[in-house]
């Protein structure tokens, strides 16, 4: 098995603020991994430093190549694609267009085409990730008219539709229902398992435990545990951490919120 992400000693300081402070995270050849903590734990500024939307100290290499002096938009290209907390799409694109720009390369030419009005042609990645997330219904659509749960799950298609060596997903369940979330758990699981190699963020707990192979957990921006969902939920630092106290309902399977989730990697 190959390493597709290796983080290593990576620190974010912001002024005084230690945001991450020497982490390390590996992410092997079709893993999903997950990637949790408390709210300000430096989750989401881990994923800025390794994609390249913040400074930060320490290396960070993509299939064995250090990208650490690399434009974001230059990791991108090289496999390393991300969503956000917030899904902005184009306003004046179909779904099914939408993920054909993240897709596509084009030739100056094609460029130049666009521009002068030619609409976006389909894509055979951007079909594959329609399909695969179950989003066919709504390809001809408009971003106004989907509902905040159809524009995250447009906003990881599009990511998806970029065929990346290392999706990083932001939360991407958030904003979904009980019903979405356990959908999107459940194809994430699949995708994974076809081979794209995935660092998933997100706070139900229930969904992060029942569908990765691996998970990593950050408190203050420091690692406090990693490794199979099992052994992590019992950890008695990520219980406190979650809960402030020895609770019975993290080694159930419970999310900090209450609700009560799968335990260990579901079945598909």
């Amino acid at each position: 098995m190959s390493t597709v992400l290796q983080a290593v000693g990576l620190s974010v300081r912001f002024g005084g603020v230690h945001a991450v402070e020497d982490v390390d995270v590996t992410v092997e050849e079709g893993q999903l991994v997950g990637l949790i903590g408390p709210n300000g734990a430096g989750k989401t500024t881990f994923v800025d430093a390794i994609t390249g939307f913040v400074r930060y100290t320490g290396r960070v290499e993509l299939d064995g190549r250090d990208v650490t002096g690399m434009a974001p938009h230059a990791r991108a290209r090289r496999g390393l694609a991300r969503t956000w907390q917030s899904t902005e799409l184009f306003d004046d694109l179909t779904v099914q267009e939408n993920l054909t720009v993240a897709a596509e390369r084009p030739s100056f030419l094609a460029l130049a085409a666009e521009l002068v009005g030619r609409r976006v042609g389909e894509s055979a990645a951007a079909a594959d990730a329609l399909e695969v997330l179950g989003l066919g219904s709504i390809a001809d659509a408009v971003p106004e008219e989907l509902t905040q749960g159809q524009r995250k799950l447009v906003g990881v298609a599009r990511a998806i539709a970029m065929r990346p060596r290392l999706l990083c997903l932001d939360e991407p369940a958030a904003g979904l229902d009980t019903n979405e979330s356990e959908n999107l758990g459940q194809r994430l699981r699949r995708i994974a398992d076809a081979g794209t190699t995935t660092l998933l963020i997100d706070h139900d707990m229930g969904l992060v435990m029942s569908i990765c192979d691996r998970i990593v957990v950050l408190e203050f921006g420091e690692v406090i545990a990693a490794g199979p969902p099992d052994e992590v939920r019992r950890n008695p630092r990520v219980v406190a951490a979650y809960l402030g106290k020895s609770d019975a309902g993290v080694e159930a399977g419970r999310s900090p919120s209450g609700e009560r989730g799968p335990v260990g990697r579901g079945t598909t």
